[in-house]
């Protein structure tokens, strides 16, 4: 079963293969899907600052019938956080706000901040708020720490100055949105992706080519759509706070075949819709 399988970070922390995405879910409705996710045998948790439900997540958590050991639990610095100082009281903000002893993983949210996404480079910034991770790390505050929506140009800043290299990369991971050459750097520096949105924020839903071949292994879009991000290697974070979507994507009992795995790597579907706005869609 694949809530039962794992990952292997590169400091040797496990991590659940699938996990709950929890963008887009109020704060009060966050602690009521935490639980239900975990009722249903979901070990891995994430959430962000911007997304304002950590206090939600974390009473979730706290509140579930599974001791916090067995549970994984992210958060992102916000994006807009290039300092060192702030990014320390931030890191400590999420603890209180969740009312946690320790966050599993926490990440940079992005290289730029949301208004400039994808626009200069903030590389002095970044390192800055790297090494608070770092301290927040080596304190045993956090059991690992990345980054996400970083380039292998953003990875390389890190890196070069780091004492702590990045566990993982949250990225962008679809069907139809593949990036295959920053995914293989990743991979040869040892750190996980994890794949956000792999249903492409539901615009994928309706398409005739990934229609067609779900139907053919008798599953649903959703399915399919987190079955080829788990094959490529990536964590797969899909958000839904229906208990129904939360059982129906994590049965994933078939394997798509070669052939399909190269057809998806192949499709470009970039078109998030009313979504689009979202600089993680846009681009920019």
């Amino acid at each position: 079963m694949i809530l039962n399988e794992t990952y292997t970070l590169a400091n040797g922390i496990k991590i659940p293969k699938l996990g709950l995405g929890t963008w887009f879910i109020d704060d009060a409705d966050a602690a009521r899907a935490v639980r239900n996710a975990v009722q249903l045998g979901y070990r891995n948790i994430d959430t962000a600052q911007a997304y304002g439900n950590e206090r939600g997540v974390g009473e979730g958590v706290r509140s579930s019938e599974v001791v916090r050991e067995d549970l994984f639990v992210s958060t992102k610095l916000a994006a807009e956080i290039k300092n060192h100082d702030e990014a320390v009281a931030a890191i400590d903000g999420s603890l209180a706000t969740m009312g946690l002893d320790y966050i599993d993983l926490m990440l940079i949210h992005s290289p730029q901040p949301w208004s400039d996404f994808r626009g200069g480079t903030y590389a002095e910034g970044n390192r800055e708020a790297w090494r608070a991770l770092e301290e927040a790390y080596q304190a045993g505050k956090l059991r690992a720490i990345g980054v996400s929506n970083f380039t292998q140009t953003d990875l390389e800043n890190i890196l070069a100055n780091c004492t702590v290299a990045p566990h993982a990369n949250q990225l962008l991971v679809h069907a139809g949105n593949t990036p295959i050459e920053l995914i293989a750097y990743c991979r040869a520096k040892e750190i996980l992706v994890q794949a956000y949105s792999p249903i492409a924020h539901g615009e994928i839903l309706g398409n005739p080519d990934i229609t067609a071949m779900a139907a053919n292994y008798g599953v649903s879009v959703p399915q399919l759509c987190i079955r080829y991000v788990l094959q490529l290697g990536t964590q797969a974070l899909p958000k839904t706070a229906n208990s129904d979507h939360m059982r129906a994507n994590a049965d994933l009992d078939f394997e798509i075949s070669d052939g399909d795995m190269l057809a998806l790597r192949s499709l470009d579907v970039t078109d998030y819709g009313e979504y689009s706005f979202f600089p993680v869609y846009s681009g920019k």
